[in-house]
């Protein structure tokens, strides 16, 4: 009678006490299911579309963040700005991981209660966020009363439909990685600086413990071969490739059930498997809920997609593919949800040569990074020096090195020289060049710059951007720069100048301040998702409109009406889009 019952109608989720974990009464599923329905979710109405929705992985909150988590954060917030450039709706989903082990544990250690231990690891990392200038819309967190919600909401779905038993667990078990391991996954390993024996994960290097308990498991194997369906019919779904088919590999060789509850008298810190207080949900099957959770889920009828769910882009380290290229797709197909339409996995920076790690305090501080170079410098650093197939070692010297001899002696040294030329005008270039038709541009000075760079070069790297490729878009676009260098250099307006008719060096020179200036319109146009203020800075210097700031007039000759100057262009240093480094650098 019971499950005939509960067939009848939308499950529904339990509330909980702010300050608790107990276990609440549930009530009549009717009941339930209209509070679901009037619930009210911070999704932005879009009526005629779906909005482009990426998100960065939710960040463990029982350390501080390293510059790792800032690149992850930069990534996807270049991709979202870039999608907002072509004129789209997008929105960026951020935020923390705080529950399981690790943060129970690093708690105890710091000798506070989880929430407050919660609440001040959320706080550094919206303080990243705002510093890093990323545009997210969403920060969620995984003790936020609405998550909650969903979580439980997810786990009486599964339950219902026969995804969840109850079985007893042995295996070895990382903190670390909040994960069990097969027999086959760890391996013995002597810590040099301890003397100690231990197990190890062979996938991450974390140390592993044996453990025997029931809990709760997941039908993970009953999803083996529709998972490989997909695969198939999506083999472009993981970037980069090489990642999708160590991914298929791996669930070619059979997957087996998943555990996704602990005892509660271990895990005290987490959220309680409706009705039965003895476990505590598992927390991946936690953590990888939040993605749903800020895109409204669940969903009232007719708001299925208006907070972009299904997500367009999940942005991850390799580290945590597997949880979220095997794992999560089982867990939607379960409640029978979409599935996200890529996954960009990204390399790890190292230090050293040796990756990053919270734990060992091997980390580069990313505040004192953006407090020393700058937002802007520091992602464009990690944009451009960051891996996507292989890691990317992290070194200060190199971000100086990339400052001066592109940013200051190639780039800002281009705007300056045009932009505060003397003997010409931009605006009177744009004026008297622009309306010229491409046919012009067919042969003579400048035709193979304006037919090899100018014309090429957007079109390349809007075309990464596209594909999620951020390093490879900023390639082509620091090319662009490189060319408009050697073209000016080459064409020596100075030289050329007529010493005669104030403000009309004459056709040549024109020529040459033109495609000068349309390599630096289009290239600010290019950098906003990369440097927001730097961007800005050359587009006023230029005088571009703002409503002409758009991926769609970044083409030769699309705007016609920029070259006076919005801002004090300055003399030598003053005012200068990218300054000479302090000695203290």
């Amino acid at each position: 009678m019971r499950s005939r019952i509960l067939g009848s109608a939308t499950p529904a989720i339990r509330r909980l006490r702010p300050d608790s974990f107990q276990t609440a009464p549930w009530i009549c599923k009717a009941c339930q299911a209209q509070r679901i329905r009037s619930r009210h979710y911070s999704v932005p109405s879009f009526p005629d579309q779906k909005p482009f929705y990426i998100t960065t992985p939710i960040f463990y909150v029982n350390a501080a963040p390293h510059v790792g988590h800032l690149y992850t954060m930069v990534l996807t917030d270049i991709i979202k700005r870039w999608r907002v450039l072509k004129g789209e709706k997008a929105l960026l989903c951020t935020g923390t991981d705080e529950h399981g082990l690790k943060v129970q544990r690093a708690a105890a250690k710091a000798g506070i209660e989880p929430k407050l231990f919660c609440d001040k690891g959320a706080a550094i990392f919206k303080q990243l966020a705002q510093k890093a200038l990323i545009t997210n819309d969403h920060f969620v967190r995984t003790t936020d009363r609405e998550h909650k919600d969903a979580v439980e909401y997810a786990w009486f779905l599964l339950k219902e439909k026969g995804y969840i038993y109850t079985e007893k667990h042995e295996g070895w078990y990382s903190v670390t990685d909040e994960a069990f391991y097969p027999q086959s996954a760890v391996q013995p390993y002597l810590d040099p600086p301890t003397g100690r024996k231990i197990m190890t994960s062979i996938e991450t290097g974390s140390e592993v413990e044996w453990a025997s308990e029931k809990n709760y498991h997941f039908r993970l194997s009953a999803f083996r071969n529709r998972i490989l369906d997909f695969y198939k019919q999506n083999p472009e779904w993981i970037a980069p490739e090489h990642r999708m088919k160590e991914v298929v590999q791996a669930v070619e060789s059979g997957l087996e059930d998943l555990s996704i509850s602990r005892p509660s008298d271990r895990l005290t810190w987490g959220i309680r498997v409706p009705e039965d207080d003895t476990q505590t949900i598992y927390v991946w099957l936690d953590a990888l809920m939040n993605y749903a959770t800020k895109a409204g889920y669940p969903w009232t009828p007719g708001r299925e997609h208006a907070g972009g769910w299904p997500a367009d882009c999940h942005v991850i380290g390799k580290d945590i593919v597997r949880f979220h290229c095997i794992y999560w797709p089982a867990f939607l197909m379960a409640l029978g949800l979409p599935l996200p339409r890529k996954i960009l996995t990204h390399a790890h920076w190292t230090l050293g040569g040796a990756k990053m790690s919270k734990s060992t305090g091997r980390v580069v501080d990313p505040f004192l990074a953006l407090d020393r170079f700058g937002p802007d410098v520091m992602r464009f650093y990690l944009a451009h020096d960051g891996g996507i197939q292989d890691d990317s070692n992290y070194d200060n010297i190199r971000i100086i090195t990339l400052y001066n001899k592109f940013l200051n002696s190639s780039f800002g040294n281009l705007a300056s020289r045009v932009t505060r030329g003397r003997k010409w005008s931009v605006r009177g270039a744009v004026e008297r060049i622009g309306p010229w038709p491409a046919e012009q541009w067919q042969e003579g000075p400048g035709s193979r710059f304006y037919n090899n760079s100018l014309l090429v070069a957007p079109p390349k790297a809007a075309a990464s951007l596209d594909a999620h490729d951020p390093r490879m878009a900023v390639s082509h676009i620091a090319e662009l720069v490189r060319a408009a260098n050697r073209f000016f250099q080459m064409s020596s307006p100075w030289d050329k100048v007529l010493p005669y008719g104030p403000g009309e060096p004459g056709e040549e020179v024109d020529k040459i301040i033109y495609l000068a200036s349309e390599a630096l319109r289009m290239t600010g146009i290019l950098l906003q998702p990369y440097m927001p203020n730097k961007a800005k800075m050359l587009l006023d210097q230029l005088g571009v409109d703002g409503s002409r700031r758009t991926f769609a007039y970044c083409r030769p000759g699309r705007d016609l009406e920029y070259g006076a100057p919005m801002i004090d262009l300055g003399v030598r240093h003053e005012g200068a889009l990218f300054p000479p480094l302090s000695s203290e650098e």
